[in-house]
C-alpha cells in the first residue's frame, strides 16, 4: 500500500483532521500537530506558507490507527510484527525493481530542497528537518541494502546533516566506504508504505539480510518495488511520494542540530556527516509525511521492539506473557516484561534476555501476569511492593545503551533491572484484592 493509498484508506474511516487554514511550517505546523498527538487521527495540513505540497503527520501516534493500516486491532500489532519476521527469516522475498516507477513522474536534476515542504519542528531546532525518511543504502563490500531511519537536518539547497548512530549498519557502511575514500550512495524516501517503515526499525536482522523482506512479509508475500535511481547505484522506493538521490561525504563534518529527540530532550549541535543531494524525484502533487519525535517514534520502535524482545525471550526462558515497552521509556530505553518464572532466577535470567534481545534499552521490570503492564500505576506497585532491591536488582556498569538517552555517556552507562516476580512461598502475602463483579446496569442508581 503506498503512502497516499494509506492516507485515503484513514479518510474512509473519519481518521484524517484536515487543517484548512494556512500554516507556517516553522514551528506553527508542529505545534498544531502537538494539539493531536496520541489521537486517533491524523493530521493533514492542505495549505503551508510558501509552499505548494501538502504534508500529513501522526501515521504513527496512536496504535489504533497503526492497527488500522495493518487490518488488525492494536493488541495485535506486535504479534503480526513478530510473525512477518520469522516469516522473513525462514521465507525472504526480495524486492524487485520496475519500470516508470510512481516516484519518477517529475525529476529535478538541480535540486532546491527549499521547494519541497520540510518542517522545523521544535521551538530550538537547528532548522528544518527530515524526521520520518527511510535511507536505502547499500553494503560498499557485500552490496546488500540497508533500511533504516535517520534524522537530516536542512543545511542548503542540496545539503543535508545527518546523524547516524553508534551501532547501526549504515554508519558500519559509511565507517568502510570512508576508509577507502569514498562517499555512500544512498537514497531518502518521503512518503511510504507503512510496512516499508517497519522494516527500517524493525531490530535484530544482521547486517548481511535485506531488511525489505519484512516488508513483503507483511505485504502478504508481495516484494518491495524499487526504481533505479538517476544519479547513484542505490535503488528508491518505486512508490514513495518523494525521492531524494545523495551521497554521505568522506571525510567532511559540519554543524547539525540542535534536535528536539525522541526523549523529550535537544540533542545538541555537533559537527555530523553531510548529504549531498544530487537529484530530486517525485509524483505529481506530492503528499509529503512528517514525523513528531515523541510518540509516534515510542509506538513504531516499541511495537516493533515487542515483537522481538518477546519471540527471544521466549526462546531462552521459559513462562513469558507478554512485553511492552511504555511512553514513559520512551518507547526504547525500557521494556516490562510478564511472565510467570518456571524457578526461582528466572526473572533476572529474564532481564538479561531482554537486554540481549534489545541492546538500546537502559531498564528491564520483570512482573507477574497478574500485574497490567500497559497500567504504569499497577507496574509501580510491582515496584514497589515487590522487589527487595538489595536482592531483586540487577545492575550491569559500562555497558554500550542508547545514545539519544541523556542518562547515559553518549552511549555508555548503566543498565539495571527489577525482579518483581513472587518468590516461592511468599504467594499469599501478594495475593491481590479482589472484590465482586458487579454490572451496574442491574441496579437503581440516582
Amino acid at each position: 500500500m503506498d503512502f497516499r493509498s494509506v492516507v485515503a484508506l484513514l479518510e474512509d474511516k473519519g481518521k484524517v483532521v484536515h487543517v484548512k487554514s494556512e500554516v507556517n511550517p516553522v514551528h506553527e505546523l508542529a505545534g498544531i500537530a502537538k494539539k493531536f498527538e496520541g489521537k486517533e487521527q491524523v493530521v493533514a495540513f492542505d495549505r503551508v506558507k510558501g509552499q505548494k505540497y501538502p504534508v500529513v503527520c501522526g501515521l504513527w501516534w496512536n496504535r489504533d490507527i497503526i492497527g488500522t493500516l495493518f487490518g488488525v486491532s492494536a493488541g495485535e500489532v506486535p504479534g503480526l510484527f513478530a510473525a512477518a519476521g520469522k516469516s522473513f527469516q525462514e521465507h525472504p522475498v526480495p524486492p524487485v525493481v520496475v519500470d516508470n516507477p510512481p516516484c519518477q513522474e517529475e525529476v529535478t536534476l538541480t535540486p532546491n530542497l527549499y521547494d519541497l515542504t520540510i518542517p522545523t519542528l521544535a521551538l530550538e531546532d537547528g532548522g528544518a528537518y527530515f524526521s520520518n525518511c527511510v535511507v536505502i543504502a547499500k553494503d560498499p563490500d557485500t552490496g546488500v541494502r540497508n533500511t533504516s531511519i535517520h534524522r537530516l537536518m536542512v543545511t542548503g539547497k542540496n545539503r543535508l546533516g545527518l546523524l547516524m548512530d553508534v551501532g547501526r549498519h549504515l554508519r558500519s557502511y559509511y565507517e568502510r566506504a570512508e576508509a577507502k575514500g569514498q562517499p555512500l550512495e544512498i537514497t531518502i524516501n518521503n512518503g511510504v508504505d507503512p510496512a516499508v517503515y517497519v522494516c527500517a526499525t524493525y531490530p535484530g536482522t544482521s547486517i548481511s539480510d535485506d531488511e525489505l523482506g519484512v516488508a513483503a512479509a507483511l505485504n502478504g508475500g508481495e516484494p518491495v518495488r524499487l526504481s533505479r535511481s538517476k544519479t547513484v547505484e542505490v535503488e528508491g522506493l518505486a512508490d514513495a511520494e518523494v525521492v531524494l538521490e545523495g551521497r554521505i561525504l568522506p571525510k567532511v563534518r559540519e554543524p547539525e542540530g540542535p534536535f528536539g529527540e525522541v526523549s523529550g530532550f535537544y540533542a545538541q549541535q555537533d559537527d555530523r556527516w553531510v548529504v549531498e543531494v544530487l537529484a530530486v524525484t517525485n509524483r505529481k502533487n506530492p503528499v509529503m509525511s512528517t514525523l513528531l519525535p515523541g510518540k509516534e517514534v515510542w509506538n513504531s520502535v516499541g511495537c516493533t521492539a515487542e515483537a522481538a524482545i518477546l519471540a527471544a525471550v521466549s526462546k531462552m526462558v521459559g513462562g513469558v506473557k507478554n512485553v511492552h515497552l511504555s511512553h514513559g521509556n520512551c518507547g526504547f530505553f525500557g521494556c516490562v516484561l510478564q511472565m510467570e518464572p518456571t524457578r526461582p532466577g528466572m526473572g533476572k535470567n529474564a532481564i538479561l534476555a531482554a537486554f540481549s534481545a534489545f541492546p538500546p534499552m537502559s531498564m528491564v521490570t520483570v512482573v507477574n501476569s497478574d500485574v497490567n503492564i500497559f497500567d504504569s500505576e499497577d507496574v509501580m506497585r510491582a515496584i514497589t511492593t515487590r522487589c527487595n532491591v538489595a536482592e531483586d536488582m540487577v545492575i550491569i556498569k559500562h555497558a554500550a545503551c542508547h545514545e539519544l538517552n541523556p542518562a547515559t555517556d553518549y552511549g555508555v552507562g548503566t543498565k539495571f533491572g527489577f525482579d518483581c516476580t513472587v518468590k516461592p512461598g511468599q504467594e499469599a502475602r501478594n495475593k491481590k484484592v479482589a472484590f465482586q463483579d458487579v454490572d451496574l446496569g442491574q441496579y437503581e442508581i440516582v
